[in-house]
């Protein structure tokens, strides 16, 4: 039998969902303008951040910032804008959200176009919704120049040791599950 959210609760989860929404928005300006403090102040102090290409990875707050400093060190000015949140709540204290992303970014002086999802998990601290864990998985993220035969490509994301290959959607089952049924149509 489920219990019904009394109307405090689903208060607070509304309110919940604008901040963890906010906090996505937070980030994206924090990258965007250089603000280094303002984007730790979003992480709690244990989180983990990670691309399945291994590109990005750090855990605990000072790493993901010193990270930060060195990824954001190399780029001119970007772009980061946030899309379409989906956000789950654990409980009153836990959630989980899908967060779509597009990004202009300089890397090296190379103007570079990149869609993304952050997969992440969010945890209230001290009054304040935070980024617990932040996995992003890239659609693409390649030089400008690239991008109108990027989408054509598993191979979709430039990192430094050259292309790799998207890290969604072909990964995905009911991608891989679609494709199979079409190959035998």
């Amino acid at each position: 039998m489920t219990h019904a959210l009394s109307l405090e609760s689903r208060l607070a989860r509304l309110e919940a969902r604008n901040a963890i929404t906010e906090l996505s928005a937070h980030y994206a300006v924090a990258c965007d303008m250089r603000d280094l403090d303002l984007l730790g102040s979003l992480f709690t102090e244990d989180a983990v951040l990670d691309t399945p290409n291994g590109s990005m990875r750090a855990s605990g707050r000072a790493a993901i910032i010193a990270m930060f400093d060195g990824v954001l060190g190399i780029r001119g000015p970007g772009f980061h804008w946030t899309h379409d949140p989906v956000i789950r709540f654990q409980s009153d204290t836990e959630a989980t959200g899908t967060i779509f992303c597009h990004a202009e970014t300089t890397p090296n002086g190379t103007q570079s176009l990149a869609a993304l999802r952050y997969d992440d998990a969010y945890r209230l601290e001290e009054g304040a919704w935070r980024i617990a864990r932040r996995v992003l998985h890239f659609f693409y993220y390649v030089p400008a120049a690239d991008y109108a035969q990027a989408l054509t490509r598993p191979d979709r994301v430039v990192v430094s040791e050259g292309r790799v290959a998207a890290d969604y959607p072909e990964s995905s089952d009911t991608w891989r599950a679609f494709a199979a049924r079409r190959a035998h149509s």
